[in-house]
């Protein structure tokens, strides 16, 4: 940097001076500013339609939807076991870390935590203390493990030398780890797994680089760390059943299918927008954001990507990608002339669907809320499958599925009802189970849904359509509607 020393010579023995010095620094620098940028945004589309290109190119379409593990239901949303557990432990020098999901010993998920060091001095000197593992499978008698004498020498919330992000980084300075790691148990001692993400250069059309699996980082109790290769963490009999591949890839490979048919079909005015699909926006305080985190059969887990057609009044699916947690694997289903309900459209039956709740809605309060949809494959069929949680987080009150392909909703209050109902046992025979009067209209687009009026035995009387912006209204005899406004159509 000679441009900041004043008196620098010149050929004829004359000096520069600091202003001119600064002037030309200052024209580097903003040279400098203005090649980036130009370069930067061409850049970051060819980065996003190579990775897109791969995407397309190493996944598979499927006919029919993976079926989900039905003895491994998301029933507790990650809010419920955030201040479930933070309330049933006690540590003072000691503080949950971030939950993220893993597997347990016996093949269930759970959200697991770091048991780390809270107050200062403790971070200094002391140690993670262990590993807590929270069932999310069960409403009720859901069982909480806490592995609170299982020190680790390098962990979480540990300062300078010994903590477990700066041993990652030492041992493999170049990959990244944008996702949280997940804690688990495994034949009596405590882990903790790391999914790596490295990058790949790419040199046409310009250089540019796309984000790749680059393995995982596996921390030991005794400070060991093994950075494994993604074959490697596949073999790895400690890291069966967990998962390695990161959400953050999954994110972008789905995030970038909008450029797959070119950069110039997605731009604006001149693009065609043929075939661009985007993630399925999730309305706020969903409580969970895109890939959902699910179990398929054969205890596989899977992020599941929701796709729904490009701009904001589109609510419907378009396609469907999985998403293979262990390998990175890819798959896909597209919806065709079939029309499925997003998410946001779900969690607003599962408020329609019951006029007694005093539901949180947009800004208005309320002391319970419809949140974490999650989508699960039951009989080949899709289903978004929704909590009711109070507004303070303290329980799951009940849990919903709602129909993609029909908007039939299914409420479940107990854990093995919603066991039966996912391994495809007829409503009839389930007991605590209440089908909702509520369904979509399929043929006329005017209409949001039907209110089916039922009797007794469960034969339809009446059906009453709902239209677009529309309200209903369920008020007891000989009132008015002043007041009981339950849903929207």
């Amino acid at each position: 940097m000679i441009f900041v020393f004043s008196g620098i010579g010149t050929e004829d023995g004359t000096s520069v001076s600091r202003e001119a010095q600064i002037s030309v620094l200052g024209s580097v620098v903003v040279a400098a500013v203005i090649i980036g940028a130009v370069y930067g945004l061409p850049a970051g589309m060819v980065e996003e339609r190579t990775l897109a290109q791969d995407t397309m190119s190493d996944s598979v379409q499927v006919e029919t939807f993976p079926d989900v593990n039905s003895e491994n239901p998301r029933i507790v949303p990650k809010a419920v076991a955030d201040v479930q557990t933070s309330g049933s432990v006690s540590y003072r020098q000691h503080r949950l870390g971030t939950s993220d999901i893993a597997r347990t010993e016996d093949g269930r998920l759970a959200w697991s935590y770091a048991i780390q060091p809270g107050p200062f001095q403790v971070r200094l000197t002391g140690n993670q203390r262990g590993v807590l593992l929270s069932d999310m499978t069960a409403i009720e008698d859901r069982e909480t493990q806490a592995f609170d004498d299982k020190p680790f020498a390098i962990g979480q919330g540990m300062f300078f030398h010994r903590s477990a992000d700066w041993n990652l980084k030492k041992g493999d300075f170049w990959t990244q780890y944008r996702d949280d790691p997940a804690e688990f148990v495994h034949d009596g001692e405590a882990y903790m797994v790391y999914p790596k993400t490295g990058h790949e250069w790419k040199l046409t059309p310009i250089p540019h680089t796309v984000p790749v699996w680059d393995g995982v980082g596996l921390i030991h109790q005794d400070g060991t760390i093994e950075h494994l290769s993604p074959a490697e963490a596949q073999e790895s009999e400690i890291l069966d059943g967990q998962r390695l591949y990161p959400v953050y890839n999954a994110q972008r490979r789905a995030s970038s299918l909008e450029f797959r048919n070119g950069i110039i079909n997605r731009l604006p005015v001149v693009g065609t927008f043929r075939g661009v699909v985007e993630p399925a926006r999730l309305p706020a305080g969903a409580g969970n954001e895109q890939p959902f985190v699910i179990d398929l059969e054969g205890e596989t887990m899977s992020y599941v990507m929701a796709m729904e057609p490009n701009g904001r009044n589109t609510r419907g699916l378009d396609e469907v990608w999985f998403f293979n947690a262990e390998t990175g694997e890819s798959q896909f289903f597209g919806t065709g002339d079939d029309t499925l309900l997003g998410p946001q459209r779900a969690m607003g039956i599962v408020r329609s669907e019951d006029t007694r709740t005093d539901w949180v809605a947009g800004s208005q309060s309320g002391q319970f809320q419809v949140v974490e949809p999650v989508p699960v494959v039951i009989d080949g069929e899709l289903w978004w499958h929704s909590k009711v949680v109070p507004v303070d987080q303290t329980d799951v009150t009940r849990n919903v599925f709602v129909s993609a392909s029909g908007g039939t909703a299914v409420e479940l209050s107990k854990t093995t009802a919603v066991v039966e109902f996912m391994t495809g046992k007829d409503l009839e025979s389930i007991d605590d189970a209440d089908q909702v009067g509520t369904e979509p209209a399929e043929d006329n687009p005017d209409v949001a849904y039907f209110v089916v009026v039922t009797d007794e035995n469960g034969d339809e009387i009446e059906r009453i359509p709902v239209s677009q912006g529309e309200q209903v209204n369920i008020v007891p005899g000989n009132s008015t509607a002043s007041g009981n406004t339950t849903a929207t159509g």
